[in-house]
C-alpha cells in the first residue's frame, strides 16, 4: 500500500494507533521511511484518570526512538482544551527538537481556540478545511485562521479570495451529498463527556435510525465512557471508537449492560 501510495503522489504519511501502542506503528512507519516518504507518528488524544501529561511525553520520546520525522497529536473529539493544548505544545517543543503538528476536530467548539493557544506556544502546524466543509463534525475554517493571524508573525500568506474560489467550488459539490450529511447543525457540547470523535457520532446517528431508535442517541452517548471505563480507558479512534459505540447501543437497545456482548468487545 505504502509503496503504491507513493508512486501516485502521497508524500506525507499520518500513522496513529488506537492504542496508543508504537509497537502497533512501527512496521508502517518503517514502510514509510523506506520509500521516502514522510513519516509522521501520532498522540491519539485523550482524557482520562489515566492520562496525564507525561502519558503523551514518553509516548512522544517513544515515537523518537521508533523514528518518525514529524508528531501529530490527533484531537479526533475535539476535547483538547485551550489551556491544554498550550501545556502540551509547550512541554513537547521544549523537551524535543521535533516538527510538531495539530490536528482538532470543531464538535465540541474549542477547536479554534486550542489551534490559536498552539500556535502562540509553537506548533509548526495545523489542520483546517476549507469553509464550506468545516466545522460540525470535521475542522476549524482555514479562511477565518488565515484572516486571524494576518499581519502577525503568524501570518500564513495565504490570499482569501483565491481560498473564497475554492470555498465556491465546494459549496456546490456539498449540495450534492446533502442527503447523506449527519444531524449536527453546531456545536454538541455532550461530546466534552462522551469524547465521541466526528466519524463515530455520524454512525451512531445512522446505527440507531436504522434500528428506529434515533430516539435514543443521548441515551447511547451517556452509555459510551461508562463502557470506555470499562475497557480501560481506551482512546475513542478507529478501531476502538466503533467497538464502544456498537457495545454502548448493544447495552442500551437490549435494556441491559452487557446481555449481549459484540465479538469485537469480548
Amino acid at each position: 500500500f505504502v509503496e503504491r501510495a507513493v508512486k501516485n503522489g502521497m508524500d506525507v504519511f499520518r500513522v496513529f494507533d488506537a492504542m496508543n501502542d508504537p509497537r502497533n506503528m512501527k512496521a508502517a512507519l518503517q514502510a514509510v521511511r523506506s520509500h521516502g516518504a514522510h513519516a509522521q507518528g501520532t498522540l491519539s488524544y485523550t482524557t482520562s484518570p489515566a492520562h496525564t501529561l507525561q502519558t503523551w511525553l514518553d509516548l512522544t520520546e517513544q515515537l523518537l526512538e521508533t523514528g518518525v520525522d514529524s508528531i501529530a497529536i490527533k484531537d479526533m473529539s475535539g476535547i483538547l482544551t485551550p489551556m491544554a493544548a498550550f501545556e502540551l505544545v509547550s512541554e513537547i517543543k521544549k523537551r524535543y527538537d521535533v516538527r510538531l503538528h495539530l490536528h482538532c476536530h470543531a464538535t465540541t467548539g474549542m477547536a479554534e481556540m486550542a489551534l490559536l493557544k498552539a500556535i502562540e506556544a509553537g506548533v509548526d502546524g495545523v489542520d483546517t478545511a476549507i469553509s464550506s466543509m468545516s466545522a460540525t463534525y470535521g475542522h476549524p475554517a482555514t479562511e477565518a485562521l488565515v484572516a486571524t493571524l494576518a499581519g502577525t508573525e503568524h501570518d500564513t500568506g495565504l490570499d482569501i479570495l483565491k481560498l473564497e474560489n475554492i470555498a465556491a467550488y465546494f459549496r456546490e459539490v456539498r449540495k450534492k451529498y446533502h442527503a447523506f450529511e449527519g444531524q449536527l447543525k453546531g456545536y454538541d457540547s455532550r461530546i466534552l463527556v462522551a469524547q465521541v470523535p466526528g466519524g463515530m457520532l455520524t454512525n451512531l446517528e445512522s446505527q440507531l435510525k436504522q434500528q428506529n431508535a434515533a430516539d435514543k442517541l443521548d441515551q447511547v452517548l451517556a452509555e459510551i465512557p461508562r463502557v470506555r471505563e470499562d475497557l480501560g480507558f481506551i482512546p475513542l479512534v478507529t478501531p476502538t471508537s466503533q467497538i464502544v459505540g456498537t457495545q454502548a447501543v448493544l447495552n442500551v437497545l437490549t435494556g441491559e449492560r452487557y446481555k449481549t456482548i459484540a465479538k469485537e468487545t469480548a
